[in-house]
């Protein structure tokens, strides 16, 4: 493809991606397609001889749209937004185009510094500790999502614990049911092994960690001969938005020497809004690392996960592997970062590409009226839910999301669950919004959650509408 090529079908491809935007209200939101109908619609075998870029657009209209789930509709509310806005789909598309592979610092300088202003730039828009920047023992990188952020702050942890995975030593973690299941895997994977995850009590009416019971758990282990490497709090969890006592916590894990480790995935971002750092108290104090995702709630399109540490020396030390053909002077000097000892893979995108458009273009304003927005919009679809007398609410809903259950009279737990799983169902089938699920106790909840970037008032109340009406006629 010759310069002149792609410039005359770049520009079909950024007026299709403008129209799809324009018109994404017209598409059902969750695809309607049934399993294999996708694949049936493609050529099984590759062309011999190339194609026109028309054909891969008309495919992409005729074969592909019809399996697309559109988690840009202003009616997508059934997991936490995977944004995506315009000066971040431009970032990734100038990131595509410079074609930068950012291991070391020599492979492009600006890969590597543009991004260590953007994760200071974010850690001072989220009032985050002076720690955490990349001028001090700390600092913070792009990772690909908070499942590999926090796998390398548990590989970290058992560094800073005397040891490596697969030493020989056992270690463990400890979680809340509560907690994101990649903690889990991320023990799986750093040899720790299942058996070695604990999980902590919670608080039956927060759902937020018991820490008297941590340092019950720990004080077991120790005694067992086991060594505690890392405790996971999160501030605003998958399933409720739950928010474990980070200051605590990290008592706890102070006094026995423990990483602690943040995972505010979804809720961190809520933080660039001066209201709603309370959510990070104990975070300054205790915290070895945290991690949030832009690429959820602020306007980042996927891949953008970012990790801070307090101390970045047992993250290099568990990862730094240097073979001859990546020596290089810069490195040798120790005056650069190099991101690949940050992370488990050795490439990497120039992801923060992405996040510096999303900042110069909104600015700190335009970033906090749209979490405010979220949350407004969620606090509206919360009254009308309270106001209903077939419907309860599931009363902590401090960000975006709402989880509420419909009353079904006269029928047992169990019955109640199938019959509020079944009226999911119907109202995803509709096309008209798409909702999730979840279970506090023996209880089935409906799941909203807003964030996507066109949801107006008028969205929430039709899918409120929709709700009602679906219950009401299933009674």
């Amino acid at each position: 493809m010759t310069p002149e090529e792609f410039r005359e079908h770049g520009k079909q491809v950024v007026d299709w991606i403008a129209d799809y935007l324009a018109t994404i209200e017209d598409y059902p939101v969750r695809s309607r397609a049934r399993p294999g109908e996708i694949r049936a619609a493609l050529p099984a075998h590759p062309p011999e001889q190339g194609e026109p870029f028309e054909s891969v657009l008309a495919d992409l209209d005729r074969v592909v749209l019809p399996g697309i789930t559109h988690w840009q509709h202003p009616s997508f509310f059934a997991y936490f937004p995977a944004n995506a806005s315009g000066p971040a789909i431009l970032g990734d598309l100038l990131s595509a185009g410079l074609g930068v592979q950012g291991m070391v610092w020599a492979t492009s300088p600006a890969c590597t510094e543009l991004e260590t202003v953007v994760v200071d730039w974010l850690a001072e828009l989220l009032d985050l500790p002076s720690h955490f920047r990349t001028d001090t023992a700390g600092g913070g990188v792009i990772q690909d999502s908070a499942s590999s952020a926090s796998l390398v702050a548990v590989l970290a942890a058992i560094q800073r614990a005397g040891g490596r995975a697969g030493d020989g030593r056992r270690y463990s973690i400890y979680v809340s049911s509560q907690t994101h299941s990649s903690l889990e895997k991320a023990a799986r994977i750093a040899g720790i092994g299942a058996e070695y995850v604990r999980a902590v009590d919670v608080d039956p009416d927060t759902l937020a960690m018991d820490p008297a019971q941590l340092d019950a758990l720990i004080a077991e282990d120790v005694a067992a001969g086991v060594t505690p490497a890392l405790v996971c709090a999160t501030i605003g969890t998958t399933s409720t938005t739950a928010i474990d006592p980070v200051a605590r916590i990290g008592e706890v894990c102070r006094a026995r020497g423990i990483w602690l480790h943040v995972d505010a995935a979804y809720a961190g971002v809520s933080a660039v809004c001066p209201e709603l750092r309370w959510i990070n108290e104990g975070v300054a104090a205790f915290a070895d690392s945290y991690v949030t995702n832009p690429h959820k709630w602020l306007l980042t399109n996927f891949d953008c996960s970012v990790l801070w540490l307090a101390d970045r020396a047992p993250l290099i030390e568990a990862l730094s592997i240097l073979p001859e053909y990546l020596r290089n002077a810069a490195s040798a000097s120790g005056e650069v970062i190099d991101y690949r000892d940050w992370q488990i893979p050795l490439g990497r995108r120039f992801r923060a590409l992405k996040l510096w458009s999303v900042i110069r273009w909104y600015g700190a304003e335009g970033l906090r009226a749209h979490v405010r927005s979220g949350i407004e919009l969620a606090a509206k679809f919360a009254a009308l839910v309270r106001a209903h007398p077939g419907f309860r609410l599931l009363e902590h809903h401090p960000f975006s999301l709402v989880c509420f259950r419909p009353v079904w009279p006269g029928m047992s737990t169990a019955d109640a669950n199938e019959a509020t799983l079944s009226l999911l169902e119907r109202l995803n089938d509709s096309g008209q919004l798409y909702l999730s699920h979840t279970k506090v106790g023996d209880e089935v909840l409906l799941r909203l959650a807003v964030g996507a970037p066109m949801t107006q008032l008028r969205h929430v109340q039709a899918a409120w509408d929709r709700i009602r009406t679906e219950y009401e006629q299933a009674r």
